[in-house]
Formats: structure tokens, sequence, C-alpha cells
């Protein structure tokens, strides 16, 4: 009896990253695995963005909105989504053409999961074009190693999974996603990665593979691979930890002792970070007012511990 094959949706993110996106849908339409569907999420951007969007007709499903912020955007394409299984891909990334392939294959192996990551390989995004000749090994293997995880009692005991990849590493059962989206929405405020991986950790078990089954781009505008000014880092992080710790606790208040965790590493950050900013402020009031006291007692004393290992930091 023939297996059933999954619809594997990709959905690729978009602001501004016209001179790279094409390798990224590219990618997308290049995969092995034929029942696949490819959506790309233009989220108001202002360079040739759309131009390039519009030249690929209807082999994508193409997503034109207003600006709202990476969430906003996963949200739409979430939605425009038809897929069992769904892949993000960032506009500067790609995938290896063997990818959409092993996750089905891990899916169909492991139909209890909710999740499937994977490792990035790093690479300047200018050289992303041609990705045939260069990582032929990889995307010739015929099977994926991977590991079963079930880290849903080690999520609401506080422990930080250290096994998750950036966005282009993530992929979901719909019914996982069903339950997580949509996110909320906050503009100019990255939360969507964070607050996706560790809610879906929390909500089921998963497989990590070995193999990496992408490829990162590195340039200049990367907020995390590039980017050298250690306040401006800080004041990203900050918002990041918090924000992610407030809305998880929020739709998902078992995981209490962890959001407390990061919501500390979060305040530790700002606190040596000179940006704080009106979002971050009422973010963390409204955590402190919702917390119990021996909540507010802890979270405070796991500030201190945090502050002082970045003083320290500072000091080597």
């Amino acid at each position: 009896m023939q297996m059933k094959q999954f619809l594997v949706s990709i959905v690729i993110n978009n602001y501004n990253y016209g001179r790279y996106l094409g390798n990224a849908i590219n990618s997308a339409l290049g995969q092995t695995y034929s029942n696949t569907e490819v959506i790309v999420v233009d989220d108001g951007s202002t360079d040739q963005s759309r131009e390039v969007i519009s030249g690929y007709g209807d082999r994508i499903v193409a997503i034109l909105k207003e600006n709202g912020g990476q969430a906003s955007a996963l949200n739409a394409g979430f939605a425009a989504s038809q897929g069992e299984i769904i892949c993000f891909l960032d506009s500067d990334d790609v995938f290896l053409p063997n990818k959409a392939s092993e996750v089905a294959n891990i899916f169909q192996e492991n139909p209890d999961i909710g999740w499937c990551f994977h490792p990035l390989i790093l690479d300047e995004a200018e050289k992303l074009c041609d990705l045939g000749s260069k990582y032929s090994t990889a995307s010739q293997q015929t099977k994926s190693e991977y590991s079963k995880i079930d880290f849903r009692v080690d999520i609401q005991n506080a422990k930080l999974p250290t096994f998750v990849p950036a966005t282009s590493g993530l992929c979901f059962s719909r019914n996982t996603l069903s339950q997580i989206f949509p996110m909320p929405e906050l503009k100019g405020v990255t939360i969507s990665d964070l607050y996706i991986k560790y809610s879906a950790i929390s909500l089921a078990s998963g497989c990590a593979l070995k193999e990496a089954l992408a490829v990162q781009g590195v340039h200049s505008n990367n907020a995390y691979t590039r980017n050298k000014n250690r306040d401006e880092l800080r004041s990203l992080f900050s918002r990041i930890n918090t924000f992610t710790a407030y809305y998880m606790k929020k739709d998902f208040p078992f995981t209490s002792k962890l959001t407390n965790k990061l919501f500390a590493k979060g305040l530790a950050t700002h606190l040596h970070s000179s940006k704080g900013g009106i979002q971050f402020n009422d973010i963390r009031d409204n955590y402190f007012v919702e917390a119990s006291y021996l909540e507010v007692v802890s979270i405070w004393i796991k500030t201190f511990f945090y502050y002082v290992k970045l003083f320290k930091k500072e000091l080597v």
C-alpha cells in the first residue's frame, strides 16, 4: 500500500530583500519533492521585490501586504497555506533541493511529531544563486539521520532547548501550528522565531536532523550574523526575550517557569543596554502586574544573576 504524499507548504517572508529573493524562490520551486506549494509574502517592500515576485506568475502564491513585521507576514503565509507540513524560508536564504523530500519522509515515519528542525550552512548571500556544485554532496544523501526528541517536560521545568535553528531550519505539522497561529503582531519587534520554536516544542515531540538542508545567507543587513554593535544586539535580544516571554505565558500558561527565565534574561540584557522604548516598558510592567509575588521575587533574583554574568563578559 502506497503511503500518502503530504503536501509541503514553503512559506517565504520578505521585506526589501529583492536582490536575494529570486534565489530563495528558485530553491523552493526546485525541490526534488513534487507535492509542494510556494507562498511568498511581501511585507510592504519598497525595493524591487514585487517585480521579482510578479515574474513567477502562477508558479507561486503571492501575498502582497502592507508592512506589519515578521510575525504579521508569517501569519498571512500560514493562513494562505494548505499543506500538512509547513516549512519557513527567509528570503535571503535557500533550501537545498532535497529539503522537502527529507522532511516529508520524517513526518511519514513519525506521524505523532509536531516539528522537525535541521541545522543551516552559513554562506555569503551573494553566492547563493548556484547551489548545484557547491552543495551537491549534501543534497545527494539518500536519507537523513535524526534524533526524536520530546522536550515538553524540560520546557515546563524551564530548561532551554539548544537544538533550535534559525527560521529556515524550521518545519512543523499543520496541527501544531494551528495551536500557535495567529501569533501576536508587534511591528518592529522580532518575536516570531523564538515564539514559534518554544511554543511548538512545548506542545509536541519532534525530530532534530543532523544534516543541514538549507543555507543561511550572510550579508551586511543580517540582524544577527554580522551585527557587531553590542548595544544594538543587546537591545534586540532584550526585546525578543521579554516579548516572547510575555505572550507565551499568556497563550501557554504551563510554560511559566520557562517564560519567567526568558523574561529575566531579557530584563538583564535590557539593563546593560542604553535602548528601551515605550513598548518594552509596557510589556515589562504588565508582566510584573500579572505575576505572583513569589514569581516577581524569583524573576529579580534571576535577573541579578544574568546581569552579573553579562557584566563579567564586559570585563574580559
